[in-house]
């Protein structure tokens, strides 16, 4: 990098020493902000997840953020909602996440979430109801189970309704819990949808809302909560589902749609006993980094950071989380293996290369000086690995055009990172940092 951008970045890159990183320059720059969209440049990487976790505990602790909102399925993390509320039968915060089998099973059974999942109970155990942390999940691939929970929840409320939801939701039954085969029948005519079913159901729901919280004060509250995001879920993802088949855009636009109009139900939700709630979401950078300053765009795509500027303006903070090489975890294919696989160095040209060339290995960039803002502005490719990584196909696959300053408010780079841990043991996850004749000494 030409000595004249580094004495441009100047000020703006605050680095991060050691392993207890100095995050006062971002919660400086956080202020009064109630929504702080966390990203990820992977779905597997360890230094993402654990320095997202270690801002979330300052969030919590020194600006009162009263929840955390993910990338996951909504059923599966009301299960670890309950349990860091001391509300579940679950003994460990290991059982509690005992509901995400589906794949990629890694992206919430992993060690640091489980960390800090042990965290928000200790913390939460010292505080009254409704001042308790939650932890819930924006996402709605979750059709069947969703469906399950919302007949749960009508059978210990309503058994008439819980009839007419088994009838109504009767309709997917033939599919054997297959949501993509559902998908491709009813987007091709080759069996009818069930579109008037889901919403029939979601509306005889909202029908009894008084009914249902005239019972036990905010638990009750939240309870029917779970059950009627359960219901909206299954009316989204009966549509995603038809969609996939339809529009890659339709779909992707249906999803972060589906997410961002779930944050704004909880941020609804818990307003209800908490004076402007603000909420932390961890998502992935393609998901809460401003669709409109990416390809994307290009494509007629929109994305939950674009939904939330637009709604909230500047009391939400989008950071972007990058890294040059290292490690991931993450599988070849979808539904394959988990593997521990090495990250090549960024391409040239890229952001990524970009900021590995300041020579600072961990580091916050902003960009309230405009100097900088200018150097950045011009669009670049940006790396982007989820569940799968193909590094053969390297530049198609994981790259992207994006203007970073229009995209984030910050971004938080580790040049060298390494492999988020699985939970569940796997004969094809070796750690990278093994000795090369691990296991067998040879």
């Amino acid at each position: 990098m030409p000595p004249v951008i580094q004495d441009v970045l100047g000020d703006s890159v605050h680095e991060l020493p050691g392993a207890d990183h100095d995050y006062d320059p971002l919660m400086e720059l956080i202020g009064d902000a109630h929504i702080v969209l966390l990203g990820e440049g992977s779905h597997g990487t360890r230094e993402f997840y654990r320095e997202r976790a270690g801002i979330t505990k300052r969030l919590i602790l020194e600006k009162g953020f009263h929840a955390v909102a993910v990338e996951a399925d909504w059923p599966d993390a009301y299960r670890v909602h309950r349990y860091v509320r001391g509300r579940s039968t679950d003994a460990t915060a290991l059982e509690a996440l005992g509901d995400f089998r589906r794949f990629p099973t890694w992206m919430w059974r992993n060690t640091e979430v489980l960390e800090f999942i042990q965290w928000l109970r200790t913390y939460n155990d010292g505080q009254p109801d409704p001042a308790k942390a939650g932890f819930y999940g924006l996402d709605l691939y979750s059709l069947h189970a969703s469906i399950h929970a919302v007949i749960g929840y009508l059978e210990k409320t309503d058994q008439a309704a819980a009839e007419r939801a088994r009838f109504r939701y009767a309709c997917f039954d033939h599919f054997q819990e297959d949501s993509q085969r559902y998908g491709y029948t009813a987007a091709f005519g080759l069996s009818p949808g069930c579109e008037d079913e889901v919403m029939a159901q979601l509306m005889d729901l909202r029908r009894h809302t008084e009914d249902y919280l005239r019972r036990d004060g905010f638990v009750a509250e939240d309870e029917f909560f779970y059950a009627d995001q359960n219901a909206r879920l299954v009316a989204n993802a009966e549509h995603y589902y038809r969609s996939m088949f339809q529009s890659r855009v339709s779909s992707w636009n249906l999803r972060d749609g589906h997410m961002a109009d779930t944050l704004a139900a909880l941020l609804t939700h818990l307003a209800r006993h908490i004076q402007q709630p603000k909420i932390v979401v961890w998502e992935h950078n393609s998901h809460l980094g401003d669709a409109r300053a990416t390809q994307m765009r290009d494509r007629g795509e929109l994305n939950v950071g674009q939904l939330v500027r637009e709604r909230y303006g500047r009391d939400a903070v989008l950071v972007g989380f990058t890294t040059y090489e290292g490690a991931v975890t993450a599988a070849s294919e979808w539904d394959g293996p988990t593997e521990c696989k090495r990250v090549r160095p960024a391409l040239t040209g890229s952001y990524e290369a970009l900021l590995h060339a300041v020579s600072v290995p961990n580091f916050l960039l902003t960009w309230e000086d405009a100097h900088v803002r200018t150097l950045l502005n011009e669009r670049r490719l940006e790396r982007a690995i989820g569940v799968i990584y193909l590094p053969e196909t390297e530049r198609m696959s994981h790259y992207f055009y994006a203007c970073l300053p229009a995209q984030f408010d910050a971004v938080l780079h580790f040049d060298q990172t390494h492999a988020v841990r699985p939970l569940d043991g796997n004969r094809t996850w070796v750690d990278e940092e093994a000795p090369e004749t691990f296991p067998t000494g040879i």
